[in-house]
């Protein structure tokens, strides 16, 4: 007897060849392991093959995906390795373990002018510092959704950071979104640009603009749940593929459930609420100060940090 074939594809699976792979693929279904949760039934509606068919394949989907075990200690280990991005503020850095972590979603959400931007435009210019130096040796992708990108504003912040202000411009990819199509594909297409040329961080100011504009109204509330949910599930796997950190800024609203203490609140709904790891609440102070509160981290408690909006940055 031969021995047999390893399967790695859905076409390596009994009784599925090319043309049910590619008619399961267009259906959603585009991996072994989501072949190995499937009913019989299901499997069989979807892909044409009949029942016994589709039992043999996914048992030998199964058999074929494995799960992988680890102790807490290795991952305590390998997250001492995860690199962080200094905010320029040491307060800010202090109250977030260190900086804005790679391998995660930080999401910025305040009022017009709190700071939310201000702070992407530092985080693109300090991601180019040496490790060990508040920075992860690397580039920048920056999504801009509102036309807010200022490339002076980098290259003040660069020269005050003791960079080349026009390198520091060069290691920034900028895209210019119109639309949540052009938004969402820039993000579904981002790998080869990121492998290619170091990024270490990337940039959406803002996340909601786009979404809020397009998807209006309560009829169109589930499509934009959708396209939301799958598009920040993009980042993050790009942060993990990548080991880089993804900071978004969010837009916000006024609660009126809410009678008592501050009624803003951050728009997007659960599904930014639980997709981000790290949320920071920005608000404005007396002349140049804001206020960063954060508000939900898996690791550090809820604490506040005051840093300074200057030409040269952000700073304590």
């Amino acid at each position: 007897m031969g021995k047999e074939k390893a399967i790695r594809e859905l076409e390596d699976l009994p009784g599925i060849g090319p043309t049910t792979a590619e008619k399961l693929k267009e259906a959603g279904y585009t991996d072994l392991e989501k072949i190995a949760v499937l009913a019989p039934h299901d499997l069989s509606e979807i892909s044409g093959m009949s029942v016994d068919n589709a039992k043999k394949a996914i048992e030998a989907a199964k058999q074929a995906t494995t799960l992988e075990y680890n102790t807490a200690s290795k991952i305590y280990e390998d997250r001492k390795a995860i690199g962080r991005i200094s905010t320029g503020c040491k307060d800010l850095d202090e109250l977030l373990g260190g900086g804005i972590e790679a391998k995660s979603i930080t999401e910025a959400y305040g009022k017009f002018a709190s700071g939310k931007s201000q702070l992407s435009f530092q985080l693109s210019v300090n991601v180019q510092l040496p490790i060990g130096s508040g920075g992860l040796a690397g580039k920048a992708l920056f999504v801009d959704t509102e036309g807010t990108f200022r490339p002076e504003r980098i290259e003040s912040i660069a020269k005050a950071a003791g960079l080349n202000p026009e390198e520091a411009l060069n290691n920034i990819f900028v895209v210019r979104a119109e639309n949540t199509s052009q938004q969402i594909l820039t993000i579904e297409r981002a790998d080869k640009l990121i492998k290619e040329n170091n990024i270490r961080l990337v940039v959406v100011d803002s996340m909601m603009s786009l979404f809020r504009s397009e998807f209006a109204g309560r009829g169109a509330l589930g499509e934009r749940q959708q396209k939301l949910n799958a598009h920040i599930h993009k980042l993050q796997k790009l942060a993990d593929t990548h080991s880089l950190a993804v900071y978004i800024t969010n837009q916000v609203m006024d609660n009126p459930a809410i009678l008592f203490g501050d009624p803003t609140t951050p728009v997007g709904g659960n599904i930014i609420a639980h997709a981000a790891t790290t949320r920071l609440y920005l608000r404005k102070s007396k002349e140049d100060k804001r206020i960063v509160r954060l508000v939900d981290s898996p690791n550090m408690p809820e604490g506040e940090a005051v840093m300074k909006i200057t030409t040269n940055g952000i700073s304590d």
